[in-house]
C-alpha cells in the first residue's frame, strides 16, 4: 500500500526507516520530510494546515494509511479531516488530542477518572494564578496550558521565580499556549515514559523509555525538547507497567470512549514514579522525540501492520508489538544556542554507521549540495547494545565521528541506568 508520513523531525526519520522496511509498504511519501527521510520516502510539499490539500494528495496517490508524526497537526484536527475523506489515519482526532493540546483538559480528565496525578489548579488570569500560588509548597510547577514544544514547564524553586513565571506566561512568552496556566504540586521521584497503542477499545503496551530534558550534563540548565533517551527503562518494572496500564492508561481510554471521543493512536504517558506509586505527569498524543528513535531501533514487529490495525479499529486482531531485549540509546546533537535561538547553516559530515546503529536526521537541510544544520536538535545518534553501557558506548563512539563543529551534546545520556547496572551484583 501507499503510505503518507506527516512531519520532518528525528521522530519521523525513525518512523520512515521502520515503515519502509515493511513488505506492506509499496511506496512511502513524506511531507515535509528532511534529508534523512528522503533516503526512505519521496518528499512532497504539502501545507499540513491545509487539510483539503492533504486529503486531495491522498486521493490522487491512493494513500492507504496516513501516519501523523507531530502533535500540532493532530491538535489541529488533521486526523478528523482525513477520516472524513475515507483515509485511514494513525493518530487521534482533535477532541482526543486535547490530552496533549491542553494540560488542563488532561488534569480534569484525571480528576474525573480517578487517575493518580499531582494536585493542580487551572488559572485563567495572572491575578488568579498569583492568588492560588499561596496554596502550593515550593518548589511549584507552572505549566502553559497549550502546546509549547516541550518547553512550557517551569519548576519554580522560589516564590519570586513562580511569580515571574506566571507573569511571563500570561504576558505572552508562549503566545496563545499561555492564555491559561496550570499550577501543580511538585512530585518527588524518578521520571519515566510509557507507551501504549490503542484503537479506542483494544490497548497494547509499546515499551518504556527515559528522556533527558535538561540541556546540560547532570540535568542542569533549561528544559529542551529532549537531549537523549534510552529504552527500556528498567526502573519501570513489569509490575509497575501493569499498574500504569490498570490505573492510568485503561481509565483514560475508557473515559474518552464514554465521552464519545475515542482515542486512536499512541498514548505517551510521562510518569513520575513516586513513593505512592506511578503518577501521570502529562500525556502526549504521538511518539516522543527522541524516544521514538530508541523504540523503533528495538521494534521487531511490522510497524505498518500495527499502525494500520490501529487506524482500522482492529488492533486486537493482530499480534502484540515485540521489542528486542537489547537496550537502545540515542544522543541528540544540537546546534549552538539551543534551546534558545539555534545557529543554523553549520556544515555537517556524517560517518558511516556500523551495524546496530543509526544516525537519524532531526533538523537538517541541504544547502549548495552540502548537509547543514537547520534546527535546534539536529541529529539523533542511536545505537543498540546488550546492556545500557554497551549501547551508550556505541552511540558516543559514533557521535564523536560526526563532523559538526557547530553542534554539542550531553555526555551523560543514560547515567541513571548506567549507575543502576553498575550497582547490580556480578553474575
Amino acid at each position: 500500500m501507499n503510505i503518507l508520513l506527516l512531519g520532518g523531525g528525528g521522530r519521523e526519520h525513525a518512523l520512515a526507516w521502520k515503515l519502509a522496511q515493511s513488505p506492506l509498504c509499496t511506496a512511502l511519501f513524506a511531507a515535509p520530510g528532511n534529508p534523512g527521510i528522503a533516503e526512505h520516502a519521496k518528499l512532497v510539499d504539502l501545507d499540513l494546515e491545509d487539510h483539503a490539500a492533504v486529503a486531495a494528495f491522498c486521493a490522487g496517490q491512493g494513500i492507504g494509511l496516513v501516519v501523523v508524526g507531530p502533535e500540532a497537526p493532530l491538535v489541529d484536527g488533521i486526523a478528523d479531516s482525513l477520516r472524513a475523506a475515507g483515509v485511514p489515519v494513525f493518530g487521534p482526532g482533535k477532541a482526543a488530542a486535547q490530552l496533549e493540546g491542553s494540560k488542563g483538559f488532561t488534569k480534569d480528565l484525571c480528576a474525573e477518572a480517578g487517575i493518580p496525578t499531582a494536585r493542580y489548579v487551572r488559572c485563567m488570569s495572572a491575578d488568579e494564578a498569583l492568588a492560588e500560588l499561596v496554596g502550593f509548597s515550593l518548589p511549584v510547577v507552572i505549566k502553559a496550558d497549550g502546546l509549547a514544544a516541550g518547553k512550557g514547564v517551569i519548576i519554580a524553586e522560589t516564590a519570586d521565580d513562580a511569580r515571574a513565571a506566571i507573569e511571563d506566561m500570561f504576558g505572552g512568552s508562549f503566545g496563545a499556549s499561555g492564555a491559561q496556566v496550570v499550577l501543580e504540586e511538585f512530585m518527588e521521584g524518578e521520571e519515566a515514559s510509557f507507551f501504549a497503542l490503542t484503537d479506542g477499545t483494544a490497548i497494547v503496551a509499546f515499551g518504556s523509555a527515559q528522556d533527558h530534558k535538561r540541556v546540560g550534563d547532570g540535568d542542569t540548565g533549561p528544559n529542551t525538547g529532549g537531549m537523549g533517551a534510552y529504552s527500556p527503562a528498567s526502573v519501570l518494572t513489569p509490575a509497575l507497567e501493569a499498574d500504569v496500564m490498570t490505573r492510568i492508561i485503561e481509565p483514560t481510554v475508557a473515559t474518552l470512549a464514554a465521552r464519545g471521543t475515542p482515542y486512536s493512536g499512541v498514548l505517551f504517558a510521562g510518569l513520575m514514579l513516586t513513593a505512592q506509586g506511578p503518577k501521570l505527569i502529562e500525556y502526549n498524543c504521538r511518539f516522543g522525540d527522541p524516544e521514538c528513535e530508541v523504540l523503533m531501533m528495538r521494534l521487531e514487529s511490522d510497524l505498518v501492520e500495527l499502525l494500520l490495525a490501529v487506524a482500522q479499529g482492529r488492533l486486537g486482531a493482530v499480534p502484540a508489538p515485540v521489542l528486542g531485549q537489547d537496550t537502545a540509546l540515542t544522543i541528540v546533537l544540537a546546534a549552538k544556542g539551543y534551546p534558545g535561538t539555534p545557529e543554523k547553516g553549520a556544515p555537517i559530515a556524517l560517518p558511516s554507521a556500523p551495524e546496530g546503529a543509526r544516525i537519524f536526521h532531526a533538523g537538517t537541510a541541504h544547502k549548495d549540495g552540502a548537509l547543514v544544520a537547520n534546527g535546534g536538535r539536529v541529529l539523533a545518534v542511536t545505537a543498540l547494545g546488550a546492556s545500557v553501557t554497551q549501547a551508550r558506548d556505541a552511540a558516543y563512539a559514533l557521535a564523536d565521528k560526526v563532523d559538526f563543529p557547530g553542534g554539542f551534546c550531553r555526555r551523560d545520556i543514560g547515567w541513571r541506568e548506567v549507575a543502576r547496572a553498575a550497582a547490580l551484583p556480578a553474575e
